[in-house]
């Protein structure tokens, strides 16, 4: 992995994300986002780890004459932003880490980071980044997931994957649930210098066809396809019904019906200003 953003993808990850997860999950949480912080016709927004866009793109559609930039530290995620078809004012899809960014002192008026946050090794670094590049009274809208208790679907996958696969093996998925309190991300936003600090705790109900289809998605449209990469080709359906199994079990039964798989899923919003 990258000695910046801990979350990358190799290959065909980015299209398997883009098909499968952004419908499920972040565009779920993209139009939640984007909704509380209501961009400004005009804007200049900037997407931190934006992926594939989903943000970016609704961001687009509303400042509509402004200018939105759309960055990921992972070109494959980009590419496949580059080919989604959008409206609104044009995106420029930028390469570069969000420690680090490339763009000029005071030259946003919103930075949005979707579910990025927890990925960062130096988050406070992040943070000073973003505030660097917002004008006066320029806002800053994130999002995380809160704790893993929180989503008992991500919790039971996580214990599925350290049974059946190794101590750790749910490393990269307990890593995207870092955040347990909201007050734990405006008090690293404050202490980096943003004010007026809002903070919103959120569940939303995410939908999969069913359980294994959650599992699959999970371990090949992520980083967690590194967990895959010692089997052979013809070994990783049988090691995903086995993951899948053993998550199913730890499930609320009326998580399940007709076959398909919904369970709530909880994340922090936060929402500050530069002053």
């Amino acid at each position: 992995m990258s000695g910046h953003e801990h979350w990358q993808l190799d290959g065909s990850a980015p299209e398997l994300y883009q098909r499968y997860l952004v419908p499920a999950i972040t565009s779920i949480w993209a139009a939640d986002l984007i909704d509380r912080v209501q961009p400004k016709r005009g804007e200049a927004v900037l997407d931190v780890a934006c992926g594939t866009g989903v943000v970016t793109r609704l961001a687009a559609e509303r400042v509509t004459t402004g200018r939105v930039i759309g960055l990921d530290l992972n070109e494959g995620m980009l590419t496949v932003a580059r080919s989604v078809p959008h409206t609104g004012v044009p995106i420029e899809w930028l390469q570069g880490s969000a420690l680090a960014l490339p763009v000029n002192d005071g030259a946003i008026d919103l930075v949005l980071c979707q579910l990025g946050l927890q990925f960062f090794p130096d988050r406070a670094c992040a943070v000073r980044e973003m505030k660097r590049v917002l004008v006066s009274s320029g806002r800053v809208a994130l999002s995380v997931y809160s704790a893993i208790e929180r989503t008992p679907g991500a919790e039971a996958f996580a214990i599925a994957l350290d049974e059946r696969l190794g101590p750790d093996a749910s490393k990269i998925k307990r890593a995207e649930h870092i955040f347990a309190d909201a007050n734990e991300v405006g008090d690293l936003l404050r202490k980096e210098g943003l004010d007026d600090v809002e903070l919103y705790t959120v569940t939303k109900t995410i939908s999969f066809p069913s359980v294994l289809d959650y599992v699959r998605f999970q371990l090949i449209a992520t980083p967690m396809a590194g967990l895959l990469a010692d089997y052979q080709a013809s070994e990783r359906d049988r090691v995903i019904e086995v993951v899948a199994s053993a998550t199913r079990l730890r499930l609320d039964p009326s998580m399940m019906v007709d076959g398909r798989f919904s369970f709530p899923q909880e994340a922090h919003i936060a929402i500050a200003s530069k002053l």
